[in-house]
């Protein structure tokens, strides 16, 4: 009976000790790690980012030492083979050296061969004098339409218009100084004029010849007429203005960097009108089909270009 009772309060004291740890809080069965714990596994962790560390610079520096490899290996060639690249190379130099000599050779002989004789220099030299005569004389005719025209556009309310012509103008009276200071031109320093015709091109189902000098100027006059219509087309859009671009004073005069010399000034207008109505056209309805911007400059492209001025050399 003793040995009964006895074994019934032990078990009593086991179930009252189980029900009381049950009852404890959370926070008081399991208690925080000390701190010298702490200490050793952030210890750990900047040992293994050290480690990692260490391994991605071995690795870059494994990377850099095989491309090093694999360049000197690539430049380590037989001293034979260095040697006879050296000399391919040399003589490659030298070829190249006496071909620049050769062409600079021809070009001065070809130069002294083609150069006029004195009566054709002359006779060049007078229609040259000829011509300036004229395009003054014209230049005074255009002033005074310049203003009739200026005054209608001021009518219509076309001031987009107004302001391009006024730009124009101003450009035309540019010109025109420095023709005036040109009086006492030197014809001789200028190798137009003892330079034999090396281009020819037809107009209106004629051929006519020119060198390279006037070849040039007739470039210049469809790039500039581009470059006006552009800024015309535009005017007149901003205007609200109908296409129309055989209105524009700048399409009729068509002088604009003619300076008088080298072609007939015929010749000038057509072509400048030839680049204007593409710029018109292009301006116009703001997109860049003949012609493109660089450097805030309309520019007509190259092929169309050539499609309205052709040039064939002369043998």
């Amino acid at each position: 009976m003793k040995k009964s009772s006895v074994n019934r309060m032990v078990m009593a004291l086991v179930v009252s000790a189980v029900l009381l740890v049950g009852s404890l809080p959370t926070g008081a069965q399991q208690q925080p790690p000390p701190p010298e714990q702490k200490q050793q596994e952030n210890q750990n962790k900047q040992e293994q980012k050290k480690q990692q560390k260490a391994q991605k610079q071995q690795q870059q520096q494994q990377q850099q030492q095989d491309k090093q490899q694999r360049k000197a290996q690539k430049q380590q060639q037989p001293p034979q083979q260095q040697q006879q690249v050296k000399q391919q190379q040399q003589a490659q130099k030298q070829q190249e050296q006496q071909k620049q000599q050769q062409q600079v050779k021809q070009q001065q002989k070809a130069q002294k061969q083609q150069r006029l004789s004195q009566e054709q220099q002359q006779q060049r030299i007078g229609q040259q004098q000829q011509r300036l005569v004229q395009y003054r004389e014209h230049l005074d005719q255009q002033q005074r339409l310049a203003g009739q025209h200026s005054a209608q556009l001021q009518q219509q309310k076309r001031m987009a218009q107004y302001r391009f012509q006024q730009q124009y103008l101003q450009r035309l009276r540019q010109q025109q100084l420095s023709l005036r200071n040109a009086r006492n031109y030197n014809y001789g320093r200028d190798p137009y004029f003892y330079t034999p015709p090396s281009y020819r091109y037809s107009r209106g189902g004629s051929y006519y010849e020119t060198n390279q000098y006037g070849a040039n100027l007739l470039r210049q006059a469809v790039n500039y007429g581009y470059e006006e219509g552009f800024r015309a087309g535009q005017a007149d859009r901003q205007d609200h203005w109908g296409y129309s671009y055989e209105d524009s004073y700048a399409y009729r005069d068509a002088n604009y960097g003619y300076s008088g010399y080298y072609v007939e000034r015929d010749d000038y207008n057509y072509y400048f009108r030839e680049g204007f109505r593409r710029g018109y056209e292009d301006g116009y309805n703001s997109r860049y089909q003949y012609g493109r911007l660089s450097n805030g400059k309309y520019i007509i492209l190259g092929a169309v270009l050539g499609a309205i001025l052709t040039l064939e050399a002369l043998r």
